[in-house]
C-alpha cells in the first residue's frame, strides 16, 4: 500500500533503538518518507510530523507542549550503571557518596535514581554530574568519576574500557527506556497526515516483528548504518527489545516517572489521568487493523 502523502520523521541518527524505523523507511511503499535528525524539539517546532524520543522526554516537553502524543513504543532498552571497583563499589549501596555521571533529566538519570532507591540511597546522597557522553569514559578512566549511568552502546564501551575494574548494576524489571514515536494532536487531527502516519506505523510494526524474529538479518544493517562493528552490536543486542506497540504498562511507567521529574524540576506533578492523555493508542490500533503479513 502506498503512503497517502509525504511524511517527515525526526529520529536520533545514532541509536540502535531506531532500527525498525530505518528498516520501515527502506520499504518501497515508504519512498515518500524522509528521515531527518531531530527529536521532540523538531516536532514541537513543526519541522517534522513525527519524532522519536524516550518517554522521559515526552514527559518533560509536554509540560509546555501538552498536545504531544506518544503513538508507538518502537524499542525498549535495558540500562546498566557501570562503576569502578577501585572506587570501593561492589554493591549498589556502595554508590552512596560517589561521583556518578549521567545526562540530567533523561531516562539514564531516572534509571540511576531507581537503582539508588532499591539500595536505600537517596539521590541527594550521591554527586550526580551532568556530562556529555563523549566525556564520560575518559573521566571514568582518569578517576574523576566513580560510575556512569548511560544507555547502550555507551555503557558497554565503559565496561570494556574499565575491564576487570568494572562493576555493573542492571535490572530490566526495575526500569527499561521506552523509545517512542511521538506526534502532535493537531497533526493527528489532519486526515491526510494521520493516514500517512498510520501507514508508516504499520511498516514499523512489521519491521519490529522482523527484529524480534530474525535478528541475524538486521544486525549487520544497523551496524553499517551507525558505523559500528557487528561485534559491538552483537555485544549489546540482548539489551534491546522491539515491541512495536503501546505497552500495557506505559501509563504506569510514565506516571511514576512524572513524580520524580516534577519534583526534580520544582513543579506540580500531573495526575495519572493527565499522563494517560499523552498516550494515543489509536494510531497503532488503526495500523494493526491493516497490518500485512510479516516478511
Amino acid at each position: 500500500m502506498e503512503m497517502p502523502s509525504s511524511l517527515r520523521v525526526g529520529i536520533n541518527l545514532t541509536t540502535i533503538e531506531t532500527l525498525p524505523i530505518y528498516l520501515a523507511a527502506k520499504e518501497p511503499a515508504c519512498r515518500d518518507v524522509t528521515l531527518a535528525a531531530g527529536k521532540l524539539p523538531a516536532l514541537v517546532a513543526r519541522e517534522v510530523h513525527v519524532a522519536t524520543h524516550a518517554e522521559s522526554q515526552a514527559l518533560g516537553f509536554s509540560v509546555a507542549n501538552p498536545d504531544i502524543r506518544v503513538i508507538l513504543t518502537v524499542a525498549e532498552c535495558s540500562y546498566r550503571i557501570v562503576g569502578r571497583r577501585s572506587a570501593g563499589i561492589a554493591n549498589a549501596s556502595d554508590l552512596r557518596g560517589k561521583r556518578i555521571a549521567t545526562i540530567a533529566y533523561t531516562s539514564a538519570h531516572y534509571y540511576l535514581v531507581k537503582v539508588l532507591r532499591t539500595a536505600g540511597v537517596s539521590e541527594d546522597q550521591v554527586s550526580v554530574i551532568d556530562m556529555a557522553i563523549e566525556d564520560m569514559i575518559p573521566a571514568l578512566l582518569r578517576g574523576e568519576l566513580d560510575a556512569v549511568s548511560i544507555w547502550e552502546p555507551c555503557a558497554n564501551d565503559a565496561a570494556e574500557a574499565l575491564g576487570t575494574d568494572a562493576v555493573l548494576f542492571q535490572d530490566a524489571a526495575l526500569y527499561r527506556e521506552r523509545l517512542n514515536l511521538n506526534a502532535l494532536a493537531e497533526t493527528l487531527d489532519d486526515p491526510h497526515k494521520r493516514a500517512a502516519i498510520v501507514a508508516f506505523v504499520r511498516h514499523i510494526v512489521r519491521m519490529a516483528e522482523q527484529c524480534r524474529a530474525r535478528p541475524s538479518d538486521v544486525k549487520p544493517f544497523i551496524a553499517a548504518r551507525l558505523g559500528l562493528t557487528e561485534g559491538k552490536v552483537a555485544n549489546v543486542w540482548d539489551q534491546f527489545t522491539f515491541p512495536g506497540c503501546i505497552p500495557s504498562d506505559l501509563v504506569e511507567v510514565m506516571s511514576e516517572e512524572e513524580q520524580w521529574l516534577a519534583q526534580s524540576q520544582g513543579r506540580a506533578a500531573r495526575t495519572r489521568h493527565q499522563i494517560a492523555g499523552l498516550i494515543d493508542a489509536s494510531v497503532w490500533q488503526d495500523a494493526l487493523a491493516t497490518t500485512e503479513p510479516a516478511l
